[in-house]
């Protein structure tokens, strides 16, 4: 039987990869692993791998502290696009979590670089496993929410 064999990353259309590129790596601390175009006859058109026409892809990898996995940043041109906002009760919807040693630092950081976050405040996650933790989700500049993981003392 087919079986995973591991974690290699998770991606992230995006509008402006330079804005991106502020908030991932500027404001969290992400490591900018590569910055290319890709343009792979494998990719377009009905036979491609994406299955659909398009000039090329500016393609980021970031490297994640302590991780091996990295997160995928894609800026498609060349083709129309629109916004996949959603709410995160919506289907389809996600979200990525990082581990961070001060989600209140971090938040007043981003929020000083004008980020915005779902509540005003981290928040104190008072029952369940993660009781103790603190947590914020915040909007990437495409509105893709990013919560803000401190687990809870001695974990």
């Amino acid at each position: 039987m087919a079986a995973i064999t591991g974690f290699f990353h998770g991606g992230i259309t995006v509008l402006d990869m330079d804005a991106s590129l502020r908030f991932y790596v500027d404001g969290l601390g992400l490591e900018l692993h590569f910055d290319r175009i890709i343009d792979g006859p494998y990719l377009k058109g009905e036979t491609g791998v994406l299955g659909f026409d398009f000039d090329d892809i500016r393609l980021a990898y970031l490297r994640i502290p302590n991780e091996t996995g990295f997160v995928e940043l894609l800026e498609y041109r060349g083709v129309e696009r629109l916004s996949a906002a959603a709410r995160p009760c919506d289907y389809g919807a996600g979200h990525l979590c990082f581990y961070v040693d001060d989600v209140d630092a971090m938040h007043a950081r981003l929020v000083s670089m004008g980020y915005r976050a779902r509540s005003a405040t981290p928040r104190a996650i008072t029952s369940g496993p993660n009781e103790g933790a603190r947590s914020v989700y915040m909007r990437d500049p495409d509105g893709y929410p990013v919560e803000l993981f401190q687990k809870p003392a001695g974990r």
